[in-house]
């Protein structure tokens, strides 16, 4: 029964910034990559940072690198998703994803998914 439950969204102006993390459930969460991805209205759902399961490398999509921090607490069961100078593009549905191994690769459980929106 595995289960991610994500919290943190919220209404954020631009340049500002939200913290959304991410909590596992049914699974060894420190032998699984994990991933943020998200989906604008009208748009493809896209991936935004990966993090690997143990030694946490990370990657980034171009348009968050410099901005966003993926990490983990394995201990805890987390991965969170520092944002920082947020902008309006930036708004979409946050979904929380597990690999099905230590590395990025296939997604096999998604998070319910938390709503971002950079406004003023």
């Amino acid at each position: 029964q595995v289960q991610l439950v994500e919290s943190g969204g919220g209404l954020v102006q631009p340049g500002g910034s939200l913290r959304l993390s991410c909590t596992g459930s049914g699974f060894t969460f420190s032998s699984y990559a994990m991933a943020w991805y998200r989906q604008a209205p009208g748009k493809e759902r896209d991936l935004v940072a990966t993090i690997t399961s143990v030694a946490g490398k990370t990657n980034y999509a171009d348009s968050v690198k410099g901005r966003f921090t993926i990490s983990r607490d394995n201990a805890g069961n987390t991965v969170y998703l520092q944002m920082n100078g947020l902008k309006p593009e930036d708004t979409a549905v946050y979904y929380c994803a597990k690999s099905n191994t230590w590395y990025p690769r296939e997604y096999d459980y998604w998070g319910q998914g938390t709503q971002v929106t950079v406004s003023s």
